[in-house]
């Protein structure tokens, strides 16, 4: 870690606190006299091509200081090199960005507030790339959010994933199988040229917004998924992980709630940014962002559970089963919702 340091001229004595919140990359405060930065190491394994992420962070940059140079964007230092990403052998790669003084990050939405914050800040972030040629930005996960290839992926686990598990799951599977008229709201959604590519977060989990002292949010981070696409990512997302006050890992079904003040906050927040972006046919779909979201996760928990837990991190073996069971009962605690979700005008 010395030579990541000096790479960065940040004197070699800094103090390294390490930050847990994440479950991709390793993170570190970084404490010097010369200043406090952010350091993170870039997991290779989900990204492939880290180069592809400071490219696309580059050209939001440049982007941004043009035309909007007020807007808070922690873009990351460049090393003594003049690259914003250090490789280092048998190590992977590196990178710095400024810490914001006086910001936190929080786990869990605790009131509408922060939601309606939150929903602000990655909407403002659309908006205000809304004259960017998305075109221009590098894909750094492929499929990321194609609900399509991720039902594909679930249909190719009920082959050839684990026989016992998907014998004793078939009531979980066959709920799934009755849901993917969802694939074919999404499909039609990709096929409809109201429905605009644009430059999207893909990852607005409430830790991805930095607040300050007074619940007000300051700026976004992690900006390694933005790539080009749909709103309904950013906006589902957001549903998906705030609507509920727990996690998708809570094992007690009954704790798995919606908050409809929260909905709200997260629609106007968000609209308050893009209602001169959004088409009127991608208002209508504010609500199906929800479900896609949700129903989205629920095969992937799925799908890994079958195929014997290769890609998310588990904790005790039925973990994954666990993470599809509560996004399923999420999402049908969600759909007894549609009537009156609805019914809120944009």
């Amino acid at each position: 870690m010395e030579a990541v340091l000096q790479k960065f001229g940040i004197p070699s004595d800094a103090l390294m606190i390490p930050i847990n919140s994440g479950i991709i990359n390793k993170t570190w405060k970084v404490c010097s006299a010369k200043g406090n930065y952010i350091l993170q190491q870039i997991n290779d394994h989900v990204f492939a091509k880290p180069e592809l992420i400071h490219s696309n962070i580059t050209a939001i940059a440049t982007y941004l200081k043009k035309n909007y140079s007020n807007y808070l964007f922690p873009a990351p230092i460049q090393n003594i090199d003049g690259n914003p990403l250090l490789q280092l052998p048998e190590f992977g790669y590196f990178r710095v960005f400024p810490f914001i003084e006086g910001t936190h990050t929080i786990d869990v939405v605790a009131n509408p507030k922060q939601a309606f914050e939150a929903a602000e800040q990655f909407g403002r972030f659309s908006a205000y790339l809304g004259g960017f040629n998305c075109s221009q930005l590098k894909v750094t996960i492929p499929d990321f959010h194609n609900l399509s290839y991720r039902y594909q992926q679930f249909q190719e686990a009920l082959t050839a994933g684990n026989q016992e598990r998907i014998h004793n799951e078939r009531n979980l599977i066959e709920k799934l199988i009755r849901l993917n008229f969802l694939v074919k709201q999404y499909d039609a959604i990709t096929n409809n040229s109201s429905f605009k590519k644009r430059v999207t977060h893909h990852d607005t989990k409430i830790s991805n917004v930095l607040f300050n002292e007074y619940d007000n949010a300051v700026c976004i981070i992690d900006l390694d998924t933005v790539m080009p696409g749909y709103f309904i990512s950013d906006v589902g997302d957001m549903m998906r992980t705030y609507l509920c006050d727990v996690s998708e890992n809570e094992e007690d079904i009954s704790k798995v709630h919606i908050r409809p003040d929260y909905y709200y906050a997260i629609v106007e927040g968000y609209y308050k940014e893009m209602q001169h972006e959004l088409t009127a046919e991608e208002k209508k779909n504010f609500f199906f962002a929800g479900q896609f979201m949700i129903y989205m996760q629920a095969l992937r928990f799925l799908t890994d559970y079958l195929n014997n837990d290769i890609y998310y991190q588990i904790q005790y073996p039925a973990h994954n089963l666990v993470r599809a069971i509560n996004q399923v009962v999420l999402l049908e605690r969600l759909m007894e919702y549609e009537t009156e979700f609805k019914k809120m005008k944009l």
